[in-house]
């Protein structure tokens, strides 16, 4: 009889241990804009489809035509891509991408296209949620689904980059 007194206590202050953690828990809100600083700018660190990603393809290298194949590669991959370009020569990297703010979810989804070998610029004063994708002398091709895959498993959940607060989720 007595060690079941025991027991019911224990279970009982385990249940009110549990109750007053869950309550005084501080980190509720964690990773929202509720404690963002004024000014600071919103960070869309949601992580995308690829269908919702806007990307401009940039090509960096002597190769003629290298962007224009790599758009298409992306087009066929679900990227909504807005322009086919080229950039100024000499990036030695994979790639760079460039992206503000509002790119910041889909700028990590690309990176596991590139393996995380390509170079991130973050602009904190651009305004649109299209990624640059600048091709370099050491880019080859884009990774297959299943590198994607297991990429973005390594890069983990995208981050709100210093100077911005992520966004709430939806926005």
């Amino acid at each position: 009889m007595r060690a079941l007194v025991v027991v019911g206590l224990l279970a009982v202050l385990a249940l009110v241990f549990v109750v007053v953690a869950i309550v005084r828990d501080s980190q509720g809100s964690a990773g929202t804009a509720k404690d963002c600083p004024k000014g600071w700018p919103l960070a869309d660190v949601a992580l995308h489809e690829p269908k919702d990603v806007k990307i401009n393809v940039l090509n960096a290298t002597d190769e003629v035509g290298r962007a224009g194949s790599v758009a298409d590669d992306f087009r066929n991959r679900k990227f909504q891509v807005k322009k086919v370009a080229n950039a100024a020569k000499g990036v030695d990297r994979v790639a760079v991408l460039r992206y503000g703010p509002k790119g910041v979810g889909s700028a990590h989804l690309l990176r596991a296209y590139f393996l995380n070998n390509a170079d991130t610029q973050f602009d904190i004063n651009r305004k649109d949620d299209t990624v640059d994708v600048v091709l370099g002398n050491a880019f080859q091709q884009l990774a297959t689904t299943t590198e994607v895959n297991q990429s973005l498993g390594d890069l983990g959940s995208p981050e709100a980059p210093p100077g911005t607060c992520p966004a709430p989720a939806g926005k």
